[in-house]
Order: structure tokens, then C-alpha cells, then sequence
């Protein structure tokens, strides 16, 4: 694919998802922005401007992924923001918001700066980044994020991350009290692991001699999850502090959430409190747990039907607003060590919108459902500037799928750096064929590369920090 890295493109004969409808038509692409969508097609090609003829193909925003974990810094044979991102594009993930339990931990501006910095030179999306809470960095986070009077909003920094249960290093806040002064103190996002630490430890005798997975979501229990969410929306409300719970895996939180949850653009002088699911949760019970063992192993873990059932029932009325991959991989060496040796987590983001979009493909949803949860509430969600949307004016991150083509996930495909897939074995349907970045296509797969694709540019060459409005 010849290249314009001016970001010059025009895409014609596509099956266009708009935020109004679903039609054919063309759109352009100039300097990066997006400058025409024609319904029915027909616009004129201006010279030097690439052209993607995309007959039969759906156009669709690119997918945004709030919540990831690229490694960087600290476990590169895992993953790092580079390699973490050509993984995503290969996805159609076209910007991402990346997690600050590194090694170290990311938990001042200086910490901060350096993965801006990182990102700049080996990304080819997109990019953002948590700034991890601990008992004691208030004035840190501050100079990150700002104050409840005065919230920062900085190119790249999404919020503040905290972990209420189950962290490794410095990075655990499991004490009302240092969580109150949290909430009361910083400005922005706050983003929560809600796992309640106290339920966690007190549950531990009873399971720590099981070698079986099944040990894993019984442990976890609903319950847990369920007392740190009460928790945390509890303190936004008192605070009224904008709250985003992490990674939601239960139909006891999700049923519980019913009414407590809306989307920032459709407050209306309420606490802003919003969730996301994931295709793991939405796709995987205790079934697959049993067959595939410590490949699912995550936290908060897999659990069963009844769950599953609930968070689709959630993300279709709105109680969901959105949708993340929590992309965590872990080598297959220290995956072998087997249960409960093995370390929690899993890659996410090649996957993603080809299982949702395999999802719609089979009628559990619509393709522009999965457009609204993976891109357009993303960046409502996360106050997005020009992010999420095909719509003029508004950044020209896309990207081209095949919903006619289906393609069994391989590990020999993976672009993550540890080689292997959650998914494996599953046929689907969805696969990006181009992912564009501000108008520069970045990857492509075809025939001629196989079913892994290729990248179309260098690091570094695309992408930019993710601008966000600031919370008042």
C-alpha cells in the first residue's frame, strides 16, 4: 500500500457506521482530520490523495482501549508501549489508555513524562496514561491531575488509577481513609480495581491449598467485587468525584449499578459514575475456565452464565457504558507454573472487536452497538477531544473490516510479545483489513500477508497523546 503519511486519504464505497445510521458512501481524510462523509459516495479524488477503495468492507471508528497494560517500563519480555501498540493497531485499536502498575510504578509527573516521552518514539496509535495512587502521593497526583477546584487536564494523562484490591508493589489502597483523602483531594478521573482487599485476605485459609481454577472465581468472589464498588461509588457521591469502575465481571455489581451509572454527556447534575465490560467476560464462563485452565486466569476472574447473561443485559441498557480489553499479558513459561502459581492476565487488544463483532455476526448485538461501547462512549467516557466518531472535523482514526471473512485466531499470529492468545481456537469474523491513524493507513491485512498482516509504518511515525477535556 502506497503510502501518504500527510494523512491525505480518501476511503470510497464503504459500508459507513455514522453515528446516525448505517449507509454507503466516501469519506476523506485531509492533514489527519475528517473532512467529508458522503452518503452515497461520489466525491472527486484531489491529486497526490490516496485512495482505499473499500467495496465490501465496514468503515468504522477506531477502536479506543481505556484500559491496557503494555509493561513498559520495567518487563519488556512481556510487552513494552511499542510493541504493546503495534499489537493494537493489528486489533484496530487506534488509541489507548495505558496502566501505571510498572516496575517501577508510575506514580509521579516525572514517571509520567517518561512514558509520554517513550510513547512518542515507538507507538504507532494513539496514546494515554493513568497515573497510579498510593497511601501517600496526594501532592503527586495533584501535579498531575490538579485539585477538585482546579483539575489538569495534560495531553496524555487520563486520571488517576487505584487499586483497591489485589496490587502488586506500592500501588494497593485498600484503607477508607487514605481512599477518602484520595477522592477529596485530586482532580480528574479516578479509575478503580474494586476488589475488597479485607474480603480477599479473609477469604484466603479457606482456598489456598486448591490446585484446581475453579478455586480462582470462588475465592473472588461476587461478593468482593460488589463491597469495593459500593465503596468507591460511595465516595464519589460524597465527594462528588468522577468515578470510572474498572473492568466489571459481576451480575451482582452490574445489577447494583442499575440507575447509578450514565454516560458524562447525558448528566444531568449527577455524580458521574461510569463502567466498562470486556469481550472476556462477555464471551468466556467457568466452562472454558475448566478447559483452558490458567490461560483465563485473571482478576477479577472469569465467572459464569448467570454473570455473563447480566453484563450483556447491562451493556444494552446503558448501565455499561463502555468496553476494554485490560490487556495484560504474562509469557506462556510463567502461565505453565499452573494454578494458583500462574500469574493473572491475558492479551487482549488483537482480539477484541473482531470477538464483539463475531458477537453482532451471531445476533447478541449490532455492529453499531459495538461501535458505540468500543469508540463513541469511549471517548465520552474519557471527555475525548475529536475521538470515536465518523464525523467531520473529528480525528480520521478508522479502520476497515471484513465481516464476510472468517479467520480461526492462532497463536502464530499474535503481534504481543509473549506469542499466545485467550481466544485461540475460535473462529471469527471482523478482522481489520486496514487501521488508519490520523489519516495514515498503519496496518493492513491481506492475502498477500497471511492472516497476521503487516505494518505499514515505523515506530514513532504515528500516533499522538490523546487530548481530554478537563472534569469540572
Amino acid at each position: 500500500m502506497e503510502q501518504d503519511h500527510a494523512g491525505n486519504l480518501l476511503i470510497v464505497n464503504a459500508t459507513m457506521v455514522l453515528p446516525e445510521a448505517t449507509l454507503l458512501g466516501d469519506l476523506r481524510v485531509e492533514n489527519g482530520t475528517i473532512t467529508e462523509v458522503v452518503q452515497g459516495g461520489g466525491i472527486e479524488a484531489k491529486d497526490g490523495e490516496q485512495i482505499i477503495d473499500a467495496t465490501g468492507l465496514h468503515l468504522l471508528p477506531g477502536v479506543i482501549d481505556p484500559q491496557v497494560h503494555f509493561r513498559e517500563p520495567g518487563q519488556p519480555e512481556k510487552e513494552d508501549l511499542g510493541s504493546g501498540s503495534a499489537a493494537g493497531v493489528s486489533g484496530g485499536v487506534t488509541s489507548f489508555l495505558d496502566m501505571p502498575n510498572n516496575n517501577p510504578a508510575i506514580t509521579d509527573l516525572a514517571g509520567m513524562q517518561l512514558k509520554l516521552d517513550s510513547a512518542s518514539k515507538t507507538c504507532v496509535s494513539n496514546y494515554g496514561f493513568f497515573i497510579g495512587a498510593t497511601p501517600n502521593n496526594i501532592a503527586e497526583l495533584q501535579e498531575a491531575v490538579g485539585t477538585p477546584q482546579e483539575p489538569l487536564a495534560i495531553p496524555g494523562i487520563c486520571g488517576t488509577k487505584i487499586f483497591m484490591g489485589s496490587s502488586t508493589g506500592t500501588l494497593l489502597v485498600n484503607e477508607r481513609e487514605a481512599l477518602n483523602q484520595i477522592f477529596s483531594s485530586i482532580g480528574g478521573l479516578i479509575a478503580v480495581h474494586a476488589e475488597d482487599e479485607a474480603r480477599l485476605n479473609e477469604r484466603y485459609p479457606t482456598f489456598k491449598d486448591r490446585t484446581d481454577m475453579a478455586a480462582h472465581a470462588e475465592w473472588r468472589d461476587d461478593v468482593t467485587a460488589l463491597l469495593a464498588t459500593q465503596l468507591a461509588v460511595e465516595l464519589a457521591e460524597t465527594h462528588n468525584h468522577r468515578l470510572h469502575i474498572l473492568h466489571l465481571t459481576s451480575g451482582l455489581e452490574a445489577d447494583w449499578l442499575v440507575g447509578k451509572t450514565c454516560l458524562p454527556s447525558e448528566a444531568k447534575g449527577q455524580t458521574i459514575i461510569t463502567t466498562e465490560a470486556l469481550p472476556q467476560h462477555l464471551t468466556f464462563t467457568d466452562v472454558e475456565v475448566e478447559k483452558e485452565g490458567v490461560r483465563l486466569k485473571m482478576n477479577p476472574p472469569i465467572r459464569y452464565q448467570d454473570d455473563l447473561d447480566i453484563l450483556w443485559r447491562r451493556l444494552h441498557d446503558g448501565t455499561v457504558q463502555c468496553m476494554a480489553t485490560d490487556h495484560a499479558p504474562h509469557t506462556l513459561e510463567a502461565k505453565a507454573k499452573g494454578f494458583p502459581g500462574a500469574p493473572s492476565g491475558m492479551p487482549g487488544v488483537e482480539t477484541s472487536l473482531p470477538v464483539m463483532l463475531t458477537h453482532a455476526h451471531h445476533g447478541r448485538c449490532t455492529i453499531e452497538d459495538v461501535v458505540r461501547w468500543m469508540s463513541k462512549n469511549v471517548a465520552d467516557c474519557y471527555n475525548m477531544v475529536g475521538k470515536g466518531q465518523l464525523r467531520t472535523g473529528y480525528d480520521g482514526d478508522l479502520v476497515l473490516v471484513d465481516m464476510e471473512t472468517e479467520a480461526i485466531v492462532e497463536d502464530k499470529n499474535s503481534w504481543a510479545r509473549v506469542g499466545w492468545n485467550p481466544f485461540r481456537g475460535k473462529s471469527l469474523v471482523g478482522w481489520p483489513v486496514v487501521t488508519i491513524v490520523a489519516g495514515v493507513p498503519v496496518f493492513e491485512r491481506t492475502p498477500s500477508t497471511g492472516q497476521k498482516g503487516q505494518l505499514l509504518v515505523q515506530p514513532g511515525e504515528t500516533g499522538t497523546a490523546i487530548e481530554m477535556t478537563a472534569w469540572k
